[in-house]
């Protein structure tokens, strides 16, 4: 994968939008919370993402992958490579984290998005 193709899948998902934060990071957001980000410069990493507290866990045993710099205690890793999982892999997790922002919304925002 690369960051086209991640943009291409995150905004395939329902309702997201994508905006640059801290000047140099494309966020990926559903309902305003962001799933996930990756940098649009050169970087130590490539894509950060949330994922539960067990996968946390499991991820940053991988080669390639760590706890995500200032969002690490919220359960979010980085890959500080695009090959350092498989590209359904990846597709997954990222899906997953959307899943994640998304259940945690707001019944208001949801239903809001729900409409679209």
């Amino acid at each position: 994968m690369n960051l086209e193709s991640i943009r291409a899948f995150c905004t395939s998902l329902p309702n997201v939008t994508e905006d640059v934060k801290w000047g140099h990071d494309l966020c990926f957001l559903i309902g305003g919370k962001m799933f996930a980000v990756a940098p649009l410069e050169k970087s130590d990493g490539q894509l950060a993402f949330k994922c539960t507290p067990d996968k946390f866990a499991e991820l940053i045993e991988v080669d390639g992958i760590i706890p995500a710099p200032y969002m690490a205690r919220n359960n979010w890793v980085m890959m500080q490579r695009y090959d350092a999982l498989r590209d359904a892999e990846i597709r997954e997790l990222v899906r997953a984290s959307y899943e994640m922002v998304l259940a945690k919304l707001p019944k208001r925002t949801q239903a809001k998005l729900d409409r679209g």
